[in-house]
């Protein structure tokens, strides 16, 4: 009989349609049985290079009711699993929503998988991923696992660095070295799609963040440890990459790997019928061409491949914005996302809305010194101060990582308008929040917007940036201390300067950090209630002696709507 490699995973859930996702071990059909109610939904398998993969879609459901459900494979009941791992945990289970109920949306990124036992820290010489502390996403499945499932997430957020093709455990390097010769490029890297599902096993295939991942409905977006760190940087580290031999096999793995595991399931019912590819490999059977080319094909040619998407939640919207693959960086142009996609992401954005949730792997608003250095950073290497400095330019772009939305100048000031504008009600009705959700920093803050253009002085709706990272990868101790400068004035000043020195203009949006950063572990749950918004922020802690499964603990909770407009800027924390 055929087996669950991986799943069930549920990813989109709506009023009455939800789609559940699994990895099996052989072809088979696939049967979502939902109860009370009789719902079944029944999909077969589809190949890719002898892994197998089913979506199933469940239409007929209720609004506002709770259904557990199992899964069957050629008539065979696989889950819930006969022996859960040695833990009880309560049935998988489908929620509806309702407008009327509070949305609690869970976030997070950057998780190295690991073994969850003590000790959870170890020296510097020890095992490297056994010294990165407890897992928050870990420590969350089993608080759930406890609590009223009234107070369970609507929607899990994971916005990047879900597994890291360039920095692989010591049990995925045990698989590479079995089968070829880690002396060559590109070593104990990843190299192919084989490579790539062991990621995903070991990311999501722990008994604990399994069962979460049945229960909690998922979005994902990747971020560069998907494929490579510092992916898609610059056209020259574009150009760098692609005359390694390896190259060409890694970016088709990692991105055919992203669309089947995480990618398909993001998508709403109605975006798979519209989706250009997901046709294809349905009516393939065997979608190993289709999704090599495809993959390909979006690495190569950034114009009529989307990433990005949406999810609606009563009067909440959330766009989930790719700030990875969709790079423009040819022809002197250096953009997040091609003027195609930045249009469709601009009418998302548009209508009438009790919140606008705007999700980015990479932070829109940085530490303030960071933000400007990038800002320089670009200006230089474009040319401001002369061609060797150009050159230098580029080298501390790749050296330090200078790559997220203030380093794409013409991006960062079409996001800041855009979120101007609907702030300020010239896309819709004001909304009671609009919120950029991101991850990728290894470190937690949250951050309130005001506005030097139309709106300062004016009404506007509260407007943020809230950064949750890491999931579970701490930074070290001297690069939390950098970073920690960089909040602070007198490297904001020095910047600034220098970001001025090489004509960069002042930014028509600016920002102020209200809580953080915070270095630890963390996991952020934003809870909207009609217009109102609260944010809390939680950290992973380990039982005294450090015996024992880990909680969590508040870092911070903070308001960021009471529902309605602000009265005007807060000032200048830039």
């Amino acid at each position: 009989m055929p087996k669950l490699v991986l799943g069930p995973l549920l990813r989109y859930v709506g009023e009455t349609q939800a789609t559940v996702w699994v990895e099996t071990d052989a072809a088979a059909q696939v049967e979502v049985a939902v109860s009370p109610g009789g719902v079944r939904g029944r999909a077969p398998t589809f190949a890719f290079q002898d892994h197998h993969y089913a979506l199933v879609q469940l239409d007929g459901l209720e609004p506002d009711r709770v259904y557990t459900y199992t899964v069957e494979l050629d008539g065979g009941r696989v889950w819930p699993r006969a022996d859960p791992g040695g833990r009880a945990f309560p049935p998988s289970t489908i929620r509806t929503p309702h407008g009327d109920h509070p949305l609690r949306i869970a976030f997070g990124s950057c998780r190295v998988a690991a073994p969850h036992e003590p000790p959870w820290t170890l020296p510097p010489s020890a095992n490297r991923r056994r010294g990165k502390g407890a897992d928050a996403l870990y420590a969350f499945a089993l608080r759930m696992r406890d609590a009223d499932p009234d107070t369970w997430p609507d929607l899990l957020m994971l916005l990047g660095d879900q597994i890291y093709a360039d920095d692989t455990s010591e049990e995925v390097q045990a698989f590479i070295r079995s089968r070829r010769d880690v002396r060559r490029p590109p070593g104990l890297e990843v190299a192919d799609f084989e490579e790539y599902t062991r990621l995903y096993w070991e990311a999501w295939g722990d008994p604990v963040l399994a069962w979460l991942l049945s229960t909690v409905p998922t979005a994902m977006i990747f971020d560069d440890h998907d494929i490579s760190d510092d992916w898609n940087t610059s056209a020259a580290w574009v150009e760098h990459m692609r005359r390694q031999s390896w190259w060409d096999e890694r970016i088709i793995s990692g991105l055919a790997s992203y669309w089947l595991y995480q990618h398909l399931g993001n998508l709403s019912p109605d975006d798979l019928d519209d989706d250009p590819v997901w046709p294809k490999v349905r009516e393939a059977g065997d979608a190993t061409r289709v999704l090599r080319e495809f993959a390909f094909q979006a690495d190569r040619e950034v114009r009529g491949t989307r990433w990005s998407y949406r999810r609606d939640f009563g009067g909440t919207r959330l766009v989930v914005i790719d700030s990875r693959c969709g790079r423009v960086l040819e022809d002197g142009r250096r953009e997040m996302v091609d003027d195609e996609e930045w249009a469709w992401i601009e009418e998302q954005a548009t209508g009438d809305f009790d919140h606008l949730l705007l999700a980015t792997s990479l932070p829109f608003a940085l530490a303030p010194a960071i933000h400007d250095l990038e800002a320089w950073n670009e200006a230089v290497t474009d040319g401001a101060w002369g061609r060797p400095m150009a050159w230098v330019g580029e080298k501390i772009r790749q050296g330090i990582d200078l790559e997220h939305w203030a380093a794409f100048g013409d991006s960062f000031d079409r996001l800041g308008a855009l979120i101007e504008a609907v702030a300020g009600g010239h896309r819709g009705r004001p909304p009671g929040s609009v919120v950029v959700l991101s991850g990728d920093v290894h470190h937690a803050y949250l951050a309130e917007f005001s506005f030097r253009g139309e709106h300062a002085g004016h009404g506007h709706s509260p407007a943020w940036q809230a950064v949750c990272s890491p999931l579970r990868n701490p930074l070290p101790l001297d690069q939390r201390a950098a970073h920690l400068r960089a909040f602070r004035r007198p490297a904001q000043a020095m910047t600034r300067w220098l970001a001025r020195r090489a004509g960069v203009p002042q930014d028509e949006i600016f920002w102020r950090v209200v809580e953080g950063p915070r270095f630890e572990n963390h996991v952020g749950l934003l809870e909207l209630d009609g217009r109102k918004a609260m944010l809390r922020v939680e950290r992973a802690v380990t039982p005294e002696g450090g015996a024992g499964d880990p909680s969590l603990e508040p870092l911070y909770d903070h308001r960021l709507s009471d529902g309605g407009l602000n009265p005007g800027p807060p000032g200048d924390g830039r």
